[in-house]
């Protein structure tokens, strides 16, 4: 009985060890869904020549300062991605705080196959600042 008791804190403490660290970044992509899935939808492939996808993006894996600014203020103007331009007005989110602009970006840089590793706060302030 007591080798049962053993072996099964043995199995919780290697169950918490394996999930300890490893997120699915619930948040951002909560908050994804809500801010953001309308224009990019769910899985990040945006619309045709309108709304430029997250998925496999050169520009969010190449700008992430300019993906953090344009979360919060919007963006106008031409940009191009994998080769397309797009130019449609991306309104902002000024009620975003800096901790949900974080794992928004945490969240769509590892969604998707996408591989463009993670920002943290104190970035997001000072790109915020310029």
């Amino acid at each position: 009985m007591r080798s049962f008791f053993g072996f099964l804190i043995c199995a919780a403490i290697l169950l918490l060890a394996i999930a300890c660290g490893k997120t699915e970044n619930v948040q951002g992509h909560s908050l994804y869904d809500q801010h953001c899935a309308s224009c990019h939808f769910e899985e990040g492939t945006g619309l045709r020549q309108l709304m430029p996808p997250l998925a496999g993006s050169d520009y969010l894996r190449d700008q992430q300062k300019e993906v953090v600014r344009s979360i919060r203020y919007g963006l106008a103007g031409p940009i191009q991605v994998n080769g397309i331009t797009y130019n449609e007005v991306m309104p902002g989110n000024k009620e975003l705080s800096e901790f949900q602009i974080v794992n928004i970006v945490n969240y769509i840089n590892q969604a998707w196959g996408n591989d463009y590793g993670r920002i943290s706060v104190e970035d997001t302030r000072r790109w915020l600042a310029e």
